[in-house]
């Protein structure tokens, strides 16, 4: 397949690139790594008037500290958020997270901000930054504002960008003292999109108790799923393995309803929302408590 003619457009700037989407509107498609947008555009599931290349934008690219925790930019390759150091120091979730996105080909071009934005619910990056609670820096031609991931999420490949602003960068809070942290997904294959996935941080307080908690789900909903019911039962409770099981639980039957779909039924995506969710909040309770944790993600 081929995709549907369109103009090409590559400017040099980001003032010029917000010029070009202002002008051109929905028409427009913003072209990051394209890992997800050019095969939409060769099977003609996308068919933008205007593509603009947003490659030559090094600004938008790197991976800097700031006074919360690290300041992502949305050109910066997936490959090298993770090989980053920071990334592994101040964000660890994340760091650990890199690796099950797609196959080191795609990671070397696709972009965080470009994953980010497309919003695709089986993605992992939309869910752990709503699991680190990180801020979006989005931008149109006449004003920046902040979006909390939790809040940039609207629906399916939908997000509360307009359609005249670019996301900029993400900015990641720095993981809290007494904070554990796991990811994990299943696939059919490595490198296929998660059956289901769950990213999860959990911090305790000074007695051992959870003062803290995010469990966000993909692959079981129109987006990013937070379950908030099962991180409500957790609240100032010792996380022992039955409140880890309940929280499982109540993650599975009650925060998600799962799609059912030609790879896998609403009940077996429950089920793998159930296992993983347990495995998750195991390793995160057991790293928040400083103990050793074997690096065994399913994948």
């Amino acid at each position: 397949m081929k995709p549907a003619p369109f103009r090409y457009l590559r400017p040099g700037t980001v003032d010029d690139a917000l010029d070009l989407l202002t002008e051109h509107g929905p028409q427009a498609k913003l072209l990051a790594g394209g890992q997800s947008l050019i095969p939409t555009m060769n099977f003609r599931l996308s068919q933008p008037a205007v593509l603009i290349d947003l490659n030559r934008l090094g600004e938008l690219a790197g991976i800097e500290e700031s006074r919360r925790g690290l300041m992502i930019g949305a050109m910066t390759r997936q490959r090298a958020a993770e090989r980053s150091g920071a990334v592994r120091d101040r964000a660890p979730l994340l760091s650990e997270a890199m690796p099950f996105i797609s196959h080191p080909q795609v990671r070397n071009r696709g972009t965080i901000g470009g994953s980010l934005a497309h919003a695709d619910p089986a993605a992992e990056l939309p869910a752990l930054m709503v699991a680190l609670d990180a801020e979006f820096l989005v931008r149109d031609r006449d004003h920046q504002r902040r979006i909390a991931a939790a809040d940039f999420y609207t629906g399916l490949f939908a997000t509360a960008l307009a359609p005249d602003e670019m996301l900029l960068s993400v900015e990641v809070p720095k993981t809290p003292k007494r904070t554990g942290w796991a990811f994990e997904e299943i696939s059919r294959r490595h490198g296929d999109y998660a059956l289901v996935g769950v990213a999860t941080t959990i911090t305790l307080d000074r007695k051992g108790r959870c003062d803290g908690a995010h469990i966000v789900l993909l692959s079981v909903g129109d987006g990013p799923v937070a379950a908030s019911q099962a991180v409500a039962g957790l609240a100032g409770e010792e996380p022992t393995a039955d409140a880890i099981r309940q929280a499982a639980e109540v993650t599975a039957t009650r925060d998600i309803d799962p799609p059912a779909d030609i790879h896998a039924s609403a009940a077996y995506r429950r089920q793998l929302a159930r296992v993983l969710t347990t495995r998750a909040l195991t390793r995160a309770v057991a790293r928040a408590q400083g103990a050793e944790v074997s690096e065994t993600g399913a994948r």
